[in-house]
Parts: C-alpha cells; sequence; structure tokens
C-alpha cells in the first residue's frame, strides 16, 4: 500500500499532516477498524494543547476512526521541574472533563500529569494512560511503571522522571476496545519488554506506548525498539509521539509509528510536524502470525529462564 500525506501550506501553528494507508480515499469506508495515532507538539500552554489535540482528534473521527490516540505529555510539557507540578491535574479536574464530554470516538490519552494520592504533603504526580470509551467514561488507567531517570551529558539529555514522579504500583489488563484489546504502556516502558509480554499473556492484540522520546534517544532507538515489541509480540504497535520544540530546554524526536504484528511499520508521521496517522487494524493477520508461528507454545516455563539466577 502507498502512505497518502496531505500537507497544509499555510504557515499556522494549527496546520498538521495527515497520513493514511489508503491513497484512493479520503474518508475510510472498510469495514476494519480504523485506528489514528496523532503527534503534537505540547507547550506549556494547556489551552492552545487542548485546542490542538482536539482538532486532531476531530479530523481522525470525521475520516472514520474507531479510537484515537494522544501521546505522552498530550496535556502539557513544562519547562521547570516547579511548572510540571505547577500545571497537574487529578483525574476529575478541567483538563480530563473536556476529554470525557461524549466525543463519540474511543480516546487514548497516553501521559497525563495526575497528582498523586498525597499531594498536599508530597507534591509528586503519577504519569497516567487514560482510556476513556465513547460514551465520556474512563474505563481504564494505567500508571507508568519505568520512569526516565537517563544522564547522557554527551548526547545532551538529562532527565530525572522520579525526582516529582510516582512509578505506577502495577499493570493493568488489557482493554477491549473497538480495534481489539488494547495493552497500555508509556514511553520508556517500551526498553522493558517483560510488560509487554505479560500483557500479550493476558490477550493484548495492540500494545501502545505514546511517548515524548528524546531526540537522541530517538535517532538511534525509537523505531528498532517498537518494530522489536511487535515481532516479539505478534502484535500491532500504535505510538503516538510528541515532536518538536515544547520550549527552550526540551524537544521531542517525533515519527508516531504504526507497526504490524510481522514488525512492519506501515506508517510514520515524521520528525517535523504534528498530525495523525490512520491505519486499519486487521485482527485476522494477528491471529495468523501467532498460529503460523506459535511463540506462547514454544515458550519455556518461567523457571527455565530463572535457572542460572539459582546455579
Amino acid at each position: 500500500m502507498t502512505q497518502l500525506t496531505y500537507r497544509c501550506v499555510q504557515n499556522d501553528a494549527s496546520c498538521f499532516t495527515i497520513c493514511t494507508l489508503k491513497p484512493v480515499s479520503i474518508m475510510s469506508t472498510s469495514p476494519r477498524p480504523v485506528a489514528a495515532v496523532c503527534q503534537v507538539t505540547a507547550t506549556p500552554d494547556k489551552a492552545a494543547n487542548l485546542s490542538a489535540c482536539k482538532q486532531l482528534v476531530e479530523e481522525a473521527k470525521w475520516r472514520g476512526a474507531s479510537m484515537v490516540f494522544l501521546p505522552e505529555g498530550f496535556d502539557y510539557i513544562g519547562s521547570s521541574r516547579e511548572e510540571t507540578l505547577s500545571l497537574s491535574e487529578n483525574l476529575t479536574g478541567d483538563t480530563i472533563s473536556q476529554y470525557t464530554q461524549k466525543l463519540e470516538v474511543w480516546l487514548s490519552l497516553g501521559g497525563f500529569h495526575e497528582r498523586g494520592p498525597a499531594w498536599e504533603s508530597d507534591q509528586r504526580i503519577y504519569n497516567s494512560h487514560i482510556i476513556i470509551n465513547d460514551k465520556g467514561d474512563i474505563v481504564s488507567v494505567y500508571r507508568k511503571s519505568h520512569l526516565f531517570d537517563v544522564e547522557m551529558p554527551e548526547k545532551g539529555v538529562s532527565l530525572k522522571e522520579s525526582s516529582f514522579t510516582i512509578p505506577g504500583p502495577s499493570i493493568v489488563s488489557p482493554v477491549q476496545t473497538p480495534i481489539g484489546k488494547v495493552g497500555l504502556c508509556i514511553c520508556y516502558d517500551v526498553r522493558f519488554p517483560e510488560l509487554s509480554g505479560a500483557l500479550q499473556r493476558d490477550g493484548a492484540e495492540i500494545l501502545t506506548y505514546p511517548s515524548a522520546f528524546t531526540v537522541a534517544t530517538g535517532s538511534a532507538h525509537w523505531e528498532a525498539l517498537l518494530r522489536a515489541r511487535a515481532i516479539e509480540n505478534q502484535s500491532y504497535i500504535l505510538a503516538a509521539a510528541q515532536v518538536g520544540a515544547h520550549h527552550e530546554t526540551r524537544a521531542s524526536y517525533g515519527h508516531a509509528l504504526v507497526v504490524d504484528p510481522w514488525g512492519a511499520v506501515l506508517a510514520d508521521c515524521g520528525g517535523e510536524k504534528p498530525g495523525v496517522a490512520l491505519v486499519e487494524i486487521d485482527l485476522e493477520k494477528v491471529r495468523g502470525i501467532r498460529k503460523n508461528m506459535p511463540l506462547q507454545q514454544h515458550r519455556r516455563n518461567t523457571s527455565f529462564y530463572h535457572s542460572l539466577e539459582k546455579s
């Protein structure tokens, strides 16, 4: 299939790119469900971010998407620890209420700055992946398990997420959605295959990695990691992404990707501007690949893989 890209020609912040696998039609009429994977450039301006994200959601819905995926930090990306904390909210706050107004499409909100249970005393937050159904109900919340504490001065990367974020207490079960059974992860979780494997064994057909990868780590590892998770779990990968400069001290790699269960990249939003990729989800492909190469049947029991620890 050929990827069709519609590019905005006006010099306007609201412009974005539409990518789709169907070059013959603007709107999808396929019997297969369609997922929309978004790429945005969040800033500390929450109102502007909300407007940009809602524009992408409405565009994706008009083009036939059953479920729309927004990246980590869709609500905002702060310019300092203090700003990041001050802008955070509860799940019942104004930001999430804007997405629970029955938008008539399922949503994956890939990384919300959620105030923690002891906010008043410790000023710490969760990085939360929220699933909202087409009626506006929150049906699942996964809180990021693996926090990005990385110092690579030679590459200009210095982030310590644990200085203000609480690691999530548990994995959550995959969610049944109109596009299939979706397993929830966030960004840095992609480097820990134990998580995706657990979700696949619990029935996930689609794995999600909404992200805000740095330019240095993204250019080196982003596509390789996502394709590896797709291949080893024989699952679709939907990875919404942040792109470009958020403020003076932080930029993201972009390249929101969709990968099929054989490891083929179906869509890539590039590394320059916001956009959305629409792809059909073929669950028969998932089932066929798993039947023809039954990795779960070939996998040894857990004790086998831990046997070296006992020697």
